[in-house]
């Protein structure tokens, strides 16, 4: 049904409001990079209205360090849409800070605690080889 597929990658031992926070983040970062995969506004009985939401889904994987580097590595090789967090972000309390810090990290190695990709089903199912779903 869709050509791309979306996958967000969480450090599995991190304590549980940290998956939940970095997984938001990430979120929000593959779904602003994608404006073309946004629905449309929601509307309930009322009328009210609600924001729109990714069209398709997002399937969240819990993984070890080496996951997260084979991920990193294989978004950048083909070129994938990349969303990343790094553990100094936990020790900050602005997003110019969190760039701050993330700029600061090692091009090649930085200490990531999550990592979204989107792009072609083929190459992200690549790059998330190994890591299993969030229970």
């Amino acid at each position: 049904m869709f050509d791309t597929k979306v996958a967000i990658l969480v450090l599995d031992d991190l304590a549980t409001w940290q998956k939940l926070n970095v997984a938001a983040f990430l979120a929000t970062g593959i779904a602003a990079a994608a404006p073309e995969a946004m629905g449309d506004p929601y509307e309930d009985v009322a009328g009210r209205g609600f924001a729109r939401l990714l069209g398709q889904p997002m399937l969240i994987f819990a993984a070890g360090e080496s996951e997260l580097k084979r991920a990193h590595r294989i978004s950048g090789e083909k070129g994938l849409s990349t969303a990343a967090y790094v553990r100094a972000m936990f020790s900050t309390g602005h997003d110019a800070a969190n760039r701050e810090v993330f700029k600061a990290e090692p091009a090649d190695a930085p200490d990531l605690v999550g990592i979204a990709i989107r792009g072609p089903k083929k190459d992200v199912e690549k790059a998330t080889k190994g890591a299993r779903l969030h229970p």
